[in-house]
């Protein structure tokens, strides 16, 4: 790529040196250009896919925060771990939690005894029926109790949601959190999916089942497919929300930004030689009797050694190309 943007840079000043030259000595000005030969950018309508940028991203995509105040005893889970839904990722210290938990099954244990003796005391007519109410409201007392007390207790153990891998780790031993606190992201990888907006030119064609093709900008490629779509057209946009699924097996990742290329629209593109421009997206311009080196971006190939223009050229600009 280095070495493709050199060469253009090369021929630029090459050109830049033959301009001065036919400056110097107008009576050969008419002498043609032999190094390079001149390309016009051309129009053309073409059906093509429709190439519209998104983001991967996963449904089950979470932040484990701490839900009650304490210090972090213990660090189960590091970043990249797998884990499975309900599995201990960190301990709070819960030394009061459990002495309270204690107290309170104790304490319920009495009230069962309490309700129990009280009931045949009153079958048998030793005691009264409001004896009887007083040691059933507390038999319920004491069961919210342990309730209460052992949820204080589940809330010192940081588990996992659902199962996937540690995306995130900010948990430290010894170190004091409060409820909110961040501790973890937990991703699950797969169903990886992407939303779009499609264009209401090209919206009526597009419904589930329909095949498209995702490509990273890293250039890795995968398959998709349609799996929702709004059944209408957002007014303000003149767009329709499409999600769709990535078959298993590629090698994209939650968070990756990506070209989704589905469905066909036609369209007038600009097109220029694919030749013309370099492996490295720059191509030479013939402006004002010079050349310029201008980033490019390119979409679809149109065949013929041609390929679509996105940005970096206009229709009926010239373009250098070296000689062979």
């Amino acid at each position: 790529m280095r070495g493709d943007r050199c060469g253009l840079l090369l021929a630029c000043a090459a050109l830049a040196a033959t301009g001065c030259r036919d400056e110097a000595r107008p009576a050969k000005a008419e002498t043609p250009v032999t190094s390079l030969a001149l390309l016009s950018a051309d129009t053309m309508t073409v059906d093509a896919p429709l190439a519209l940028p998104a983001q991967l991203y996963v449904e089950h995509d979470a932040v484990v925060a701490a839900r009650s105040a304490g210090m972090v005893e213990a660090v189960l889970a590091d970043l990249g771990t797998r884990v499975e839904a309900g599995q201990l990722l960190a301990k709070l210290e819960n030394v009061d939690q459990e002495i309270a938990l204690g107290q309170a099954e104790n304490a319920y244990a009495d009230a069962e005894r309490l309700v129990r003796r009280t009931r045949e005391l009153t079958r048998s007519g030793a005691a009264t029926v409001a004896d009887s109410e007083h040691a059933e409201m507390q038999n319920r007392q004491a069961e919210l109790g342990v309730r209460k007390a052992r949820r204080d207790y589940e809330l010192t153990r940081i588990t996992a949601p659902f199962a996937g891998l540690v995306s995130s780790r900010l948990a430290r031993p010894r170190r004091l959190v409060g409820p909110g606190d961040t501790l973890f992201r937990v991703t699950a990888m797969s169903p990886l999916l992407v939303r779009v907006r499609v264009p209401e030119s090209a919206a009526a064609e597009i419904r589930p089942g329909n095949e498209a093709e995702v490509a990273a900008l890293t250039g890795l490629t995968a398959k998709a497919r349609v799996v929702r779509a709004s059944p209408a057209i957002e007014p303000a946009s003149g767009t329709r929300e499409v999600v769709l699924e990535i078959r298993p097996g590629s090698r994209l990742s939650p968070g990756a930004s990506v070209s989704v290329r589905l469905g066909r629209e036609r369209r007038r593109v600009i097109v220029v030689p694919r030749d013309a421009i370099g492996e490295d997206g720059y191509a030479l311009v013939w402006e004002n009797g010079r050349t310029a080196l201008r980033a490019v971006t390119l979409g679809a190939d149109v065949g013929n050694g041609r390929v679509e223009v996105v940005s970096g050229i206009a229709a009926g600009e010239r373009l250098a190309r070296p000689g062979r």
